[in-house]
Parts: structure tokens; C-alpha cells; sequence
């Protein structure tokens, strides 16, 4: 629905627009008619629902996981108070809600759900790993044919999609249990490799030390340095298991000899 601008005695103000336009509390700003010049409340009306509606319908669809821990009627009660105080500031809406993890820590009938926000983290970073850039994985035996002083020399370049998340909770089993029947989760801390393959985004647990592993690569320390700081943390560090997630993951896309 359109809303002709009429301004009476000043132009209107687009900050008291953007305010009201996100608060149902706030009346239509001074000087916004209609065509006949009367102050135009009711169009103003049906255009903030429906703009509060369409950013709502946004945050649920970025994160399915929320709306089923929280019930589809909380969730849209709750993104109505998130979009007054973060308002879109882009109009890539792909990307919005990246405040939400920390939104949810204080928000009241979530507070007592600690896990929450590394769910909201972890959907915010499959929802990045599938916009992120394009990009080949190498072939694996690329990297297994390498001799043992090539390879803790070598620099190994990630996709732009990997990401690492560490969490105090179950973020990916209760991921999994939400969206793909996953087992029911068991409440112990999980690291989490974010990857794409192809054009989908995947999730995998890293073994302990795993995330150091990779965190370091991200950073670009050697295979060797990175091994190092990994088996420091954890003696009995699975490389085996790390690669394999990086592989399947699509993860490694380029390796640089010392």
C-alpha cells in the first residue's frame, strides 16, 4: 500500500519515519497524509504490520530450530520486540538477525535456556556458509601424498564457508534432533566444523583439540603448527578424524609448500 507524503509545515522526519515505523506505540509521524490531506494513521498502520510482519517472517525462516524449541507464537511475539531494537541495516535480509544470539541471553522466557543462543550462532553460520563465495575443494590425496617435512611446512587455505563453533551444549545434537530426527541430545559441550559442500551447508562435531586444528589453519599456521597446538591441548588428538571432516566438508581448497 502506498503512502503519499505531504508535508504540512516541515518535511517528515525520516528517523521519527524509521521509529515509528517499528514501534506500534508510536503514533504517524507529523505532516505523513493522505491525498485528501488528512494525517494518514490508518494507511501508516496497515504498512508498519505489514512491514512487522514480513521481518518476523524473516527471522523464523533463518531460524527454523528457535521457532520449534520456542513455539512459532513466542518466536513472533519475540522478533516483534528484536526488530525495534535492531532494525534491519541492510536490505540484504539474508543476512539479518546476527544480533540474536546475544538478544537471546537477556530476553525474557529465555534466559533459564542456555543453549539457546549457540543454536541461534549455529544457524547464523550454515545460513553464512551457504551465502559465502564459491569455491573448489582439492583432491585429498593432494595432501596425503605429501612427505611429512612437505606437509607440516604446508599452509592450507579453508573455504570461505568454514567456519568453527564452540559451544558449552549439544548445539549440533539439538540441531539434528530438531531437523533431521537426530538422537536425543546429551547435554556435554560440542565443537562444530561449518563447511559447505556444493550448495549445501553441513555441520560436523570435531573431535577434542579438532577446532584448535582448524582455528589455527583459518589463521594461517602451518599444517605442522597447527598440529602442535592441537596435540598440546589434547595428547591424543585425532588428526585422522579432523581431516576427514575437513575433507568431507569440502573444506580445503589449496595447499601452499613452505
Amino acid at each position: 500500500m502506498n503512502i503519499d507524503v505531504k508535508p504540512k509545515s516541515s518535511e517528515v522526519s525520516q528517523t521519527a519515519f524509521r521509529t515509528a515505523m517499528l514501534d506500534p506505540s508510536t503514533p504517524a509521524p507529523e505532516g505523513l497524509v493522505n491525498p485528501d490531506g488528512l494525517q494518514a494513521e490508518k494507511r501508516f498502520d496497515v504498512y508498519r504490520n505489514n512491514v512487522a510482519h514480513s521481518l518476523a517472517t524473516a527471522l523464523a525462516e533463518g531460524f527454523p530450530v528457535l521457532v520449534k524449541l520456542l513455539g512459532e507464537e513466542f518466536f513472533r511475539q519475540m522478533a516483534l520486540v528484536y526488530l525495534r531494537i535492531h532494525p534491519p541495516s541492510s536490505q540484504m535480509m539474508m543476512h539479518y538477525g546476527a544480533a540474536i544470539p546475544q538478544f537471546l541471553v537477556g530476553f525474557p522466557g529465555t534466559v533459564h535456556l542456555k543453549y539457546l543462543p549457540d543454536v541461534a550462532k549455529l544457524e547464523l553460520a550454515l545460513r553464512r556458509a551457504y551465502h559465502a563465495g564459491d569455491s573448489e575443494a582439492i583432491d585429498p590425496v593432494k595432501l596425503t601424498a605429501l612427505s611429512q617435512a612437505d606437509l607440516m611446512d604446508a599452509r592450507l587455505t579453508l573455504a570461505p564457508a568454514v567456519e568453527i563453533l564452540r559451544s558449552d551444549f549439544p548445539a549440533l545434537s539439538i540441531w539434528e534432533y530438531n531437523m533431521q530426527d537426530g538422537p536425543s541430545p546429551v547435554m556435554s559441550p560440542e565443537d562444530i566444523l561449518i563447511s559447505r559442500k556444493g550448495f549445501d551447508p553441513i555441520a560436523q562435531r570435531l573431535p577434542m583439540g579438532g577446532a584448535t586444528f582448524v582455528e589455527a589453519l583459518l589463521k594461517g599456521s602451518t599444517f605442522g603448527t597447527a598440529l602442535g597446538l592441537a596435540t598440546s591441548e589434547v595428547a591424543d588428538f585425532d588428526l585422522t578424524i579432523t581431516l576427514g571432516a575437513l575433507f568431507a566438508g569440502h573444506a580445503i581448497i589449496k595447499i601452499d609448500r613452505g
